[in-house]
């Protein structure tokens, strides 16, 4: 790659920080710390894909937004935004995750857990995430494993939380800097298949490797005294973000706009969310599910319940 080519790629990432990213300030640094390195001579002598990682950790040594990466592909990118999603590749890799959901069951004490990937969009993944708030609807209480979420949209989240409140919930605002905009995010009035509802416990598990939309789960859920998190601090990433291309190979992701608490306007940026309940994240599923299990034990044993508690005796005493 020639130093021409190479700097017309430095200038498009530039180009797109300078109209896109969330905090203009940021983006002017952004620019000063990217001309520098290219000056340097710091990307001459680098192939395509550790040009994108030098220039990944250059983006990200300015503020540590983990959103800011410059991306190699093996195949030609996308077009901007959202075409991504729309590929046939793009819904063919949600349909081979099962569209985020990687488990969903019940445990022996009537606990439901749920373990999720990813938060595909919405259409692609309202059914799957329906079909599992149904199987654990009935369940007395319910771990939410995200310890493996690396992110995803925020209205799949909204949906998902929709199943475990009675009411509408205003959990969440996303600040974009498009139009200078503020977007309310909110639990949805209805969904289809019965909920889980807002009054049994909820564990979520919460790891290093949680992001971004998983995230957005973990802090909204806590927020609103609806879960108790159990794990270690997540990855700390709270800036939505889109794709743009640069080259045929390379497209870049900028933050686009950022989440915070409606209530406090804080969010999980650059800390991660903290665990009500730390521990390590390996030991995450036997702490909550041994929480889960003792309140199953709180509901007593009469009548239909006489099989669950035992269930849940034998369960706790395996752990």
């Amino acid at each position: 790659m020639g130093s021409q080519a190479r700097a017309a790629q430095v200038e498009e990432v530039i180009r797109r920080l300078d109209a896109h990213y969330v905090f203009p300030d940021v983006a002017a640094k952004l620019a000063e710390v990217l001309r520098a390195r290219l000056d340097e001579g710091a990307y001459a002598d680098l192939g395509d894909a550790d040009f994108a990682t030098a220039v990944t950790a250059d983006l990200q040594s300015v503020n540590d937004d983990k959103h800011l990466r410059l991306r190699h592909h093996a195949d030609p990118v996308a077009e901007d935004g959202d075409a991504e999603h729309a590929s046939a590749d793009f819904r063919r890799a949600a349909e081979l995750e099962n569209f985020g959901i990687a488990s969903v069951r019940r445990l022996p004490g009537n606990v439901g857990y749920l373990d999720t990937t990813l938060l595909y969009p919405l259409d692609l993944a309202a059914p799957a995430v329906s079909a599992a708030m149904t199987l654990v609807a009935p369940t007395d209480a319910l771990l939410l494993d995200v310890r493996r979420n690396r992110g995803g949209t925020p209205d799949t989240s909204a949906f998902l939380q929709s199943y475990l409140v009675d009411e509408r919930t205003h959990y969440l605002d996303i600040y974009e800097r498009e139009d200078d905009r503020v977007t309310q995010m909110w639990t949805l009035p209805y969904v289809p298949g019965p909920k889980f509802g807002g009054t049994k416990p909820i564990w979520v598990l919460t790891g290093p490797a949680t992001f971004s939309g998983g995230e957005d789960l973990a802090f909204s859920l806590q927020r609103q005294g609806r879960a108790k998190t159990v794990g270690e601090p997540t990855r700390g990433g709270a800036h939505p973000r889109e794709q743009f291309k640069v080259d045929t190979y390379l497209d870049v992701t900028v933050s686009i706009a950022r989440s915070y608490d409606p209530t406090t306007g804080e969010n999980w940026e650059g800390i991660g969310v903290p665990p009500n309940i730390p521990v390590a994240a390996d030991k995450a599923f036997d702490t909550a599910y041994a929480l889960a299990l003792r309140h199953v034990l709180e509901l007593g044993d009469a009548g239909p319940r006489r099989a669950v508690a035992d269930e849940a005796r034998a369960a706790l005493d395996q752990l």
